[in-house]
């Protein structure tokens, strides 16, 4: 098995305590945003047998497991991350499989560079992903129902807002939320900051569940993506709860330190609470309009002490263990799989492991853990 050398990137909304905090490192005073953990081109982690990639692609076989290999390919299928969010991310939402095929496709088709500011769609492949709480986690997953949106709309006594209320009690489901959703994106720039200004007055005055609302317009002033964050369920994590985010679901990540994984993509469509490219109508063909409950995940244990985080999708599994510092645990299995260390001190074979620090298992690869305290697994269902 192979420690990993990850990479940390610095996006803007990064915090510049977290990640450092479970490093037990000193913040360089730059934000630290995520932690990667697999075999992405954009940030491949390091072993001392050469990058993960490098890794992989001499020998998939051996490295992945037949089983993994003929069913995903010869990659790592997916990514792991440690993802520490000092002010929301985008609110975004990632294509299903046929989407983001169909998408990349296109995209290639008219030429447009992959590296472009307006380009969509990075690879052909689809980005469901899970994200775990290490610390008191603040996210927004999935529409409210209509009639919720509009009572909190409502509230704030903002006029250029009276319209959106009428569509959302007025229309149903499906129809309430595409309207307000593209009036919303498709307003006057103009008109719309003057609204944004005057709901975070509003939001800010109120205070309660205005309150995520009012924090997000301190970093992103006049941005429709405050009105639209509204159209969605706002969701606070405690430390070990999970959200799966599938296909076509909107979605943002507000404040706080977590485990990330994902399928191995790129693909981003953006709905506001940035300054990048949003395409309207591209997005509107990817979003599910339907209200929904964010489905809260807490691990499942098995007899074995295994947690698991279960969803309904095979590119990856994501489990932790907690372990008492008793007994070693047989972790080996025949499928990849990197081991992280997110609280106290845990040996994996020969590797000892403190937070934030983790190692690459090869398919079939002799894996026992002993120590005091978690260790996450992240593998594939074959």
């Amino acid at each position: 098995m192979d420690r990993l050398d990850n990479t940390v990137r610095p996006y803007a909304w990064g915090s510049t305590i977290a990640i450092p905090r479970l490093l037990g490192t000193e913040p360089t005073g730059e934000p630290q945003a995520e932690m990667w953990m697999g075999a992405h081109p954009g940030a491949p982690s390091r072993t001392s047998r050469g990058t993960l990639v490098e890794v992989i692609d001499a020998d998939p076989e051996r490295e992945l497991g037949a089983e993994a290999v003929a069913k995903f390919g010869p990659r790592l299928p997916f990514l792991l991350k440690i993802l520490a969010a000092g002010a929301p991310l985008s609110l975004q939402v990632h294509p299903d499989l046929a989407q983001a095929r169909e998408g990349y496709a296109e995209e290639e088709r008219r030429g447009v560079p992959v590296d472009a500011p307006d380009r969509n769609y990075k690879d052909a492949n689809h980005k469901p992903e899970l994200i775990c709480a290490l610390t008191e986690f603040d996210g927004l997953c999935g529409f409210r129902a209509p009639a919720e949106a509009a009572g909190l709309l409502d509230g704030l006594g903002v006029d250029s807002l009276k319209p959106y209320v009428d569509l959302l009690r007025a229309q149903p489901e499906d129809a309430a939320l595409r309207e307000v959703l593209t009036a919303i994106l498709t307003a006057n720039p103009e008109d719309m900051a003057d609204t944004v200004t005057e709901a975070t007055a509003a939001c800010t005055r109120l205070g309660g569940p205005y309150t995520p609302y009012a924090d997000m317009a301190r970093d992103y002033p006049g941005d429709p993506g405050v009105i639209a964050a509204m159209l969605l369920n706002h969701v606070r994590l405690q430390p070990g709860e999970a959200l799966f985010l599938g296909a076509g679901i909107p979605h943002a990540y507000l404040d706080g330190l977590g485990v990330e994984i994902m399928a191995n993509s790129d693909n981003v469509l953006r709905c506001g609470l940035t300054p990048k490219h949003i395409d309207v109508p591209e997005l509107l063909r990817v979003v599910r309009f339907e209200a929904s409950d964010p489905g809260v995940l807490r691990p499942e244990a098995s007899p074995d002490g295994e947690e698991v985080y279960e969803t309904p999708i095979d590119e990856f599994r994501l489990s932790r263990w907690v372990l008492p510092g008793e007994t070693a645990r047989d972790l080996t299995l025949p499928t990849p799989q990197i081991l992280l260390c997110t609280a106290g001190s845990v040996r994996v074979g020969e590797h000892g492991l403190l937070p934030g620090r983790s190692v690459f298992v090869p398919a079939g690869e002799k894996a026992e853990a002993s120590g005091e305290g978690t260790l996450f697994r992240a593998t594939v269902i074959v």
